[in-house]
């Protein structure tokens, strides 16, 4: 089975320290599950879904150097798949996200000091 989500939407900043960070957003999109369903004769079909899809969660973000961090996501992604006989039905499901999060435009400190 596999899982192809688009999701849009705005990320709210709800603590920005100099070392962690925390966010919360709300997505909207849609999602693509495929994957082998039962069929009639006791073997196997493969079907597709594509229906909206909606997320919602939040994350924590820890600065390891100023070009660098690392990012735990937490969020529940509501989307459609198959059921055991068949049937289309609206599912959520908790996702995990780890991250390493390169900040574009931050300089690279030197290890060597100008003298």
């Amino acid at each position: 089975m596999d899982v192809l989500s688009y999701l849009f939407g705005p990320t709210f900043s709800l603590w920005n320290g100099n070392a962690v960070s925390a966010y919360a957003h709300v997505l909207a999109g849609g999602a693509r599950v495929a994957g082998p369903i039962p069929n009639g004769s006791g073997g196997l079909s493969t079907g597709y879904v594509h229906y909206p899809a909606l997320d919602f969660g939040g994350s924590a973000e820890y600065r390891l150097s100023p070009a660098f961090g690392f990012r735990v996501t937490i969020d529940c992604l509501h989307d459609h798949f198959f059921n055991s006989s068949g049937a289309i039905r609206g599912q959520n499901d908790l996702r995990v996200v780890n991250s390493i999060v390169y900040y574009l435009g931050e300089p690279r400190r030197s290890r060597h000091r100008p003298e």
